[in-house]
């Protein structure tokens, strides 16, 4: 992980202007797609906020140390001091001119570091399959990105969702993965921070998109399928860090952009049960 630290020391000098991804990308060896999904996964919160938890912190250092707001403000990218005095409230909950009493009780973002473990204790149930294109047909909305714990948003979704629907979908799957599927997709736009995703309730298919259904075109490729089981939703959600933790660090591939495909057999109370997480790979760029 020495070069996803030296990235991370590139934001740091590179708070107060403009951060570049893609340079921070060049320098972990990788694509600025897979550097985003990796450092969401491995992190916990996604690139951009991170960024911005970052420089708020450091512009708070200089707040609290007497510097003028305005000054702050254009030195940390904000256009001017109400809109820095917006975000300042946002992650401390007081304006800055509060946050200078004797006091004052203040949050802070830390600087992730990151550290490979190889212990050979943690054995990931996978496999590399190549599948020909396929189509992803079902109801899609745009939700936030939960790392740990229920998601409110997509437990709204899917409580909005017609029972029918369910078996429509199960009716025109015909392809791996078989069956109601829970698919996310961040977005591949380099401007886009990951901290919301779409979600699918869906079944992937040869056939046509049935009427009024929403369709989603996947081309042919990689893929690495991972197995697990235990408690919901918690043993679901470790795939994702246990993947950018352990599997992409020791294998020749690297994260590619697509849909993530989950594929859930839960067992009688809904508590428990097994789940298969397909993730779109290509092979790795050797250095």
């Amino acid at each position: 992980m020495e070069e996803w630290n030296r990235a991370i020391d590139l934001i740091e000098a590179d708070l107060p202007a403009r951060v570049d991804v893609g340079r921070l990308a060049r320098v972990a060896l990788t694509s600025e797609y897979h550097f985003r999904r990796m450092f969401a996964s491995l992190a916990g919160i996604p690139l951009g906020e991170y960024i911005r938890r970052r420089r708020l912190t450091a512009a708070t250092g200089e707040i609290v140390a007497g510097h003028a707001v305005l000054e702050v403000a254009l030195r940390y990218g904000y256009g001017s001091a109400e809109a820095f005095t917006r975000a300042f409230k946002a992650l401390h909950g007081m304006t800055p001119s509060e946050a200078r009493r004797p006091g004052a009780v203040l949050r802070s973002q830390p600087q992730v570091r990151f550290q490979l473990r190889v212990e050979g204790n943690i054995e990931m149930k996978h496999r590399i399959m190549s599948k020909d294109a396929f189509r992803l047909v079902g109801r899609r909305a745009r939700v936030r990105i939960v790392y740990e714990g229920p998601n409110p948003d997509i437990e709204q979704f899917e409580r909005t969702l017609d029972p029918a629907l369910r078996t429509l979908l199960e009716e025109v799957s015909d392809t791996e993965p078989l069956g109601l599927l829970a698919v996310t997709e961040t977005s591949e736009q380099p401007e886009e921070d990951g901290s919301e995703a779409d979600y699918w309730r869906a079944a992937a298919t040869s056939r046509s998109a049935p009427d009024g259904l929403d369709c989603r075109e996947v081309p042919a490729g990689l893929w690495v399928v991972f197995e697990t089981e235990g408690a919901f939703p918690d043993v679901l959600q470790r795939l994702w860090a246990d993947a950018a933790a352990a599997w992409f660090p020791a294998n020749p591939y690297r994260w590619a952009p697509g849909p993530q495909m989950l594929s859930v057999q839960p067992d009688p109370g809904g508590q428990t049960g097994c789940g298969r997480l397909w993730i779109p790979i290509e092979a790795a760029e050797r250095t």
